[in-house]
């Protein structure tokens, strides 16, 4: 399938939400085409490059669908969309049109089902409750508790202070559980309790 992509220095993952501010012609228009067709497009991240100009000259070979949930004019007369991060997929090929605009061929990636959470993840989802109080967290509306473990990792995956790179390894992996192993790895890292 092709996917017209948005390359950001940023790490989307499934059920959390982005805010874009768009301004560049080739991207109104692939927003525009979204709309009409009511399709998500691709964001990836930029590995190495710029987000405006030129088509970034490297991008993460995983990324996440982002459906557009809600869009108005902003004060400074540009277009806001928000958008929700949907299936993940992986980068086959991308090529980059006249207009600038990558598009993929992509292959989604298959979810397993729900897994619960469980007594051990206690602390990881106090976590997503302290971050979610913080104002620019509770902006995006993306709710304070999660149903299983697959929403547990992505929220915190996306809303933690991680690398570009630990982000994308991390929305790469395949199931919850490995998921959120390398989110508690993580995060004991940046308390300092491992080395």
């Amino acid at each position: 399938m092709n996917l017209p992509l948005f390359p950001l220095h940023t790490v989307l993952f499934p059920g959390c939400v982005l805010d874009l501010q768009i301004f560049e012609a080739r991207y109104l228009d692939m927003i525009s085409r979204c709309m009409k067709q009511g399709e998500g497009f691709g964001v990836v991240c930029i590995v190495e490059g710029q987000e405006v100009g030129e088509a970034a000259e490297r991008i993460a070979q995983v990324g996440c669908e982002a459906l557009i949930r809600d869009f108005q004019q902003r004060p400074n007369g540009l277009l806001g969309i928000r958008v929700q991060g949907g299936r993940r997929f992986r980068v086959a090929q991308a090529q980059v049109l006249p207009d600038r605009l990558t598009v993929a061929q992509i292959h989604w990636l298959d979810d397993e089902p729900r897994q619960p959470l469980a007594e051990e993840h206690a602390d990881l989802l106090a976590l997503l409750a302290a971050l979610a109080e913080h104002p620019m967290v509770a902006s995006l509306d993306m709710g304070a508790g999660a149903e299983g473990q697959s929403e547990l990792a992505n929220k915190l995956g996306y809303l933690l202070p991680f690398s570009a790179e630990q982000k994308i390894r991390l929305l790469a992996l395949q199931t919850a559980r490995e998921r959120l192993a390398m989110v508690q790895d993580l995060v004991e890292r940046l308390q300092g309790d491992t080395p």
